[in-house]
């Protein structure tokens, strides 16, 4: 089996190699880059290979980038100095993700985990590692500029509670309880703010993760949340919601 690694750290690279030695003598490092412009350039030249060890960050990005410019269902293997929660979205995406320093152990069920995958799931996951690249560096708003008469407010994204539609409007509702109506539909509202921070709990609220106390069962398989400013019948958590709210809310 053929392997290339894309590191820009000669130890780490080196060390990688010493691993994947002990662990598996048939396995052969064929190349090694250290930048998404070389690996690129390789690809488009016809370099190939049956696995890829990728570091996240490389001297001229992330290695994500590669993906976007080079077409390949070669499997990969992330190895990352990055912590958990900042590469959650590829976990899935990926064969599977190996935290520096590398050990011998995690790389071993690395190489046997990709032992088991079908090949031809592997186009769809860097499909999806490239979709999930381009999600986590989008550009959330960071304030809204409200137009109160002739004033115009200014509300930062971190003092907003909750954005809630009523009688035919949207408001956004800050932590201090100070209510502005606001020239967007919540629909239009989602992909401009930060999932990570922002969720649609049913039709008519947006949350900010910051805002909730707590969440607790309710009837008919629904979640009930509690927070400070939003009423007992606008906090419930709609059914069909539920399952990817408790992700979001646990990570």
């Amino acid at each position: 089996m053929n392997a290339i690694i894309i590191e820009d750290e000669k130890l780490s690279a080196e060390h990688l190699c010493n691993l994947l030695k002990k662990i598996d003598p048939t396995i052969r490092v064929v190349d090694t880059f250290d930048s998404i412009r070389e690996t690129v350039d390789a690809f488009q030249k016809g370099a190939r290979a049956d696995l890829l060890f990728v570091d996240i960050q490389l001297s001229d990005g992330l290695s994500f980038d590669i993906f976007s410019k080079i077409t390949t269902d070669t499997p990969v293997i992330f190895t990352t100095a990055y912590d958990e929660y900042a590469i959650r979205a590829f976990k899935l995406n990926s064969v599977d993700y190996l935290l520096k320093p590398v050990g011998l152990e995690e790389l071993r069920g690395a190489i046997e985990k990709f032992k088991k995958y079908n090949r031809s799931d592997y186009s769809i996951m860097l499909g999806n590692i490239v979709q999930a690249y381009q999600t986590m560096n989008r550009q959330y708003k960071n304030r809204f500029m409200i137009r109160m008469g002739e004033t115009i407010v200014s509300v930062k994204t971190g003092d907003i509670a909750h954005f809630i539609f009523e009688d035919g409007i949207v408001l956004l509702v800050t932590n201090t309880n100070h209510l502005y109506p606001v020239d967007f539909t919540l629909e239009q509202l989602e992909p401009l703010l930060d999932p990570g921070l922002f969720f649609r709990i049913n039709r008519k609220v947006i949350v900010n993760i910051d805002a909730i106390q707590k969440s607790g069962t309710y009837f008919n398989s629904r979640l009930k949340i509690t927070t400070p400013l939003l009423h007992a019948d606008n906090s419930i958590v709609s059914r069909e919601r539920v399952t990817d709210f408790k992700e979001w809310l646990g990570r």
